[in-house]
């Protein structure tokens, strides 16, 4: 599933005032990180994995991007960010469409460009700290990978107005 016409046009255009460059790889439609590593394994460097998700008390929404091969535990999560166990949950498709404007399949923390102060974005230190050379995301479409190399892709995300809220996933809850 793609976003809206034109959305993935205005990030790249987005990028290019930048002057961030990207390494972009079309492959069919995937709705999993299985079949996206199947078209990308070449790339090499820190693939992503994101959750849109929702908290249940405050109504607040979250994009969580972590390494591909990451296992999250929705309650250590939330109180690693200072929840409380079990507040986390997935957001429906339509809060997806509405704050980021793409579809199931698509998450991705490229599409923060999107949102307008709504959506809290939470990054795995790993995809900073790991060695990567570059880190792959969707482009607005779950038809293709982008690269960026980890500062380029932190400038992006600062540019959305985002702070992305760093998180040692591999450290134990204080």
């Amino acid at each position: 599933m793609a976003a809206a016409p034109g959305l993935r046009e205005a990030l790249e255009q987005r990028l290019r005032d930048l002057g961030i460059a990207a390494t972009t790889a079309e492959h069919p439609e995937v709705f999993t990180v299985e079949e996206m590593m199947a078209h990308v394994r070449h790339m090499k460097g820190g693939h992503s994995k994101n959750l849109f998700l929702k908290d249940k008390k405050k109504k607040g929404f979250w994009l969580v991007t972590v390494l591909h091969d990451r296992q999250v535990d929705l309650n250590h999560l939330a109180k690693k960010l200072g929840l409380g166990s079990g507040n986390l949950r997935f957001a429906d498709e339509k809060a997806m469409l509405e704050k980021l404007q793409v579809g199931q399949g698509c998450a991705t923390p490229l599409a923060l460009f999107c949102d307008h102060g709504d959506v809290k974005f939470v990054l795995d230190a790993s995809l900073l700290e790991g060695g990567h050379e570059k880190v792959y995301f969707h482009p607005m479409t779950n038809c293709a990978t982008m690269g960026l190399s980890p500062e380029d892709f932190l400038k992006f995300v600062k540019s959305t107005g985002h702070d992305p809220i760093v998180v040692h996933f591999d450290e134990d809850v204080k």
